[in-house]
């Protein structure tokens, strides 16, 4: 399964790493890649829950604006 996040509040690469740990420790996740250019983040992995997703990134102190999903 892979998830497009489309992270709000990333101004740097201390921010960027700092959301790409976020996401890594989330149940399921195998790989996170965040762009800063883009503002978003390629997840792959199983049993990924946005909810989850979206509770990982505010707790890092960014938004998650919008999800797209595929299976």
């Amino acid at each position: 399964m892979r998830k497009l996040l489309t992270i709000e509040g990333m101004s740097c690469g201390h921010c960027m790493m700092h959301v790409k740990s976020a996401l890594e420790d989330v149940a399921g996740v195998t790989s996170a890649a965040v762009d800063l250019l883009k503002k978003s983040a390629m997840i792959e992995g199983d049993n990924l829950n946005d909810a989850v997703l979206k509770a990982a990134v505010a707790e890092a102190g960014y938004k998650v604006s919008a999800i797209l999903g595929s299976h």
